[in-house]
């Protein structure tokens, strides 16, 4: 199923548009509002979503990664591995523009795309957010746009960002859990996981971690449904960590560990 989408140009300054112009991730990630012209690798949400047989392609190029450099590839590997990824980036995207701008952006599955690598590793090197709507709060400057929603206050702004997430994440739930073996609960604890450091993340990238931290009690300050905790973010002596919710298997693979923020070792 391919959804007609509507691509908006990076140069088009709608205010959710601008609002991610300031914004970057990693090196070598592109984050971009719109579509390019050729739209080449990049795939819509809704897509994946729609044929979960991409899902499958998706694992079975990740295998063949994963055979070249450990000799193995387990499928609950390369499930945790999808679940992650696609997860995380749509958390961040949302926590991003959360976090930096307060504005929640629409996080349908048919208003983010993806790209993945094409050689190597095939993690997601790109997002891209395809609406112009977004919601706000009352002194947002530009809280009288046609595409502003404007709520209460950063409580009602950070259910919303919670409800969106979790609207996107019911319908990946909905399309992966079948394809995989794994239970209901570790998908939605993989979706906790996405949320819980999509603020944090977003602070880390911007230099304002202890603001990202607060920003995650924000969005989960309580064990919400679907979600299967509150926020674990906890300070140590060595900085912020938390408990992970779910696992990704790294550790199934020949001579690897489990990772330190792994509930098998926490």
């Amino acid at each position: 199923m391919t959804v007609p989408v509507r691509t908006t140009a990076c140069d088009v300054m709608t205010p959710v548009a601008r609002s991610l112009g300031r914004l970057s991730l990693y090196e070598g990630f592109e984050l971009r509002f719109g579509l390019p012209a050729q739209r080449g690798d990049w795939v819509l949400c809704s897509d994946l979503t729609g044929e979960p047989e991409r899902f499958d392609a998706w694992r079975k190029a990740l295998a063949e990664w994963l055979r070249e450099q450990y000799g193995e590839a387990p499928d609950r590997t390369t499930a945790g591995y999808v679940m992650s990824w696609y997860l995380n980036v749509v958390g961040v995207l949302g926590g991003l523009l959360f976090h930096t701008a307060r504005r929640v952006p629409s996080l349908r599955p048919e208003d983010v795309a993806i790209k993945v690598a094409a050689e190597g590793r095939p993690h997601v090197v790109g997002l891209a957010l395809l609406s112009d709507d977004f919601a706000c709060l009352p002194d947002d400057p530009e809280g009288d746009h046609p595409a502003a929603t404007v709520v209460a206050d950063e409580t009602a702004l950070a259910a919303l960002m919670r409800a969106r997430f979790a609207a996107h994440s019911a319908r990946f739930v909905a399309a992966f859990g079948p394809t995989v073996r794994l239970g209901r609960r570790m998908l939605w604890a993989a979706a906790t996981d996405a949320l819980d450091t999509a603020a944090w993340t977003a602070g880390q990238l911007c230099g304002d971690e202890t603001g990202g931290v607060m920003d995650s009690a924000l969005l989960l300050p309580a064990k919400l449904d679907p979600f299967t905790s509150a926020s674990t973010l906890k300070a140590t002596e060595t900085g912020w960590t938390r408990r992970r919710e779910s696992c990704c298997f790294h550790y199934v693979l020949p001579n690897a560990e489990a990772c330190s923020t792994c509930p098998r070792v926490c």
